[in-house]
This record gives C-alpha cells, structure tokens and sequence, in this order.
C-alpha cells in the first residue's frame, strides 16, 4: 500500500505461449533512493497460481527506483515438457542454445514517485517479453 511518502508496487506474469498465468516464478524487489545510490534488496515472493504476486515487500521510504527481478529460466525448465507437447512446431530451446528459456532472467528497473502505486506486468515467452505499467 502506498503512503504519501511511500509507492508501493505489484506485478503479474502471464505465460503468453500458452496464454495462462505463469505460476511459481520467483521474484526479487530491490529500491535504490536516487540514480547513484547502491541497489538495496528488500526480500522476495513468488507467483501464485494466479501469476499474481501478491506479497512484495513495502518499499522504504525515498526509493526512487525499483528493479524487479524475476527468474525466468527456472519456470520455463518446469513448463518445457508441457510447453513442447502444447507447441509441435515452436519447442522451447529452438535456436537459443540452451533448454528452457532464451532470457533466463528479466530485470525490469522503473522511476517511481511517493504516493503512487505502481503496477507492472511481465507478458512472458520462451523467446521475448514485454512490461507495460498497469493499473
């Protein structure tokens, strides 16, 4: 929950290879407060069956940024056989080098501004992903 001199933020993923929530993929929130500060990590959560993260923890007071890392590779390595079956012509590892996913992990830094809440979903594939901010 924002405050007037906190934000707060949430975040969903959605598997759109198979056009489902993307369940179990761990995340990482850390806050920084200005450009040059150092990175803080404040703790994690994972997705619910949902793709919802439901329990990110508050933001400190003076966070500017926020760097939401989320471990992709980890769900994709699970989701392979499932993915593979759902997908004849499009397998998971095609032309990455690798099993699972082609981006292992996503990073996603954003501005924030105290009072605001900030909602940024992961539309996710084993090949591409896009943010947007939510509302």
């Amino acid at each position: 929950m924002s405050t007037d001199t906190t934000a707060s933020v949430s975040t969903h993923i959605l598997d759109t290879s198979i056009g489902r929530p993307a369940e179990g993929v761990a995340i990482t929130l850390a806050a920084r407060a200005g450009s040059d500060a150092a990175w803080v990590t404040l703790g994690g959560s994972a997705t619910d069956a949902d793709g919802r993260c439901k329990d990110l923890p508050a933001l400190p007071v003076g966070t500017t940024h926020v760097r939401l890392d989320f471990e992709t590779e980890a769900y994709f390595l699970s989701k392979q056989n499932q993915q593979a079956e759902a997908q004849q012509d499009a397998p998971a590892n095609r032309d990455s080098g690798t099993p699972g996913a082609f981006f292992p992990e996503v990073a996603i830094t954003f501005a924030v501004v105290p009072g605001q809440h900030y909602h940024v979903p992961l539309l996710l594939n084993p090949f591409g992903y896009s943010v947007y901010r939510g509302s």
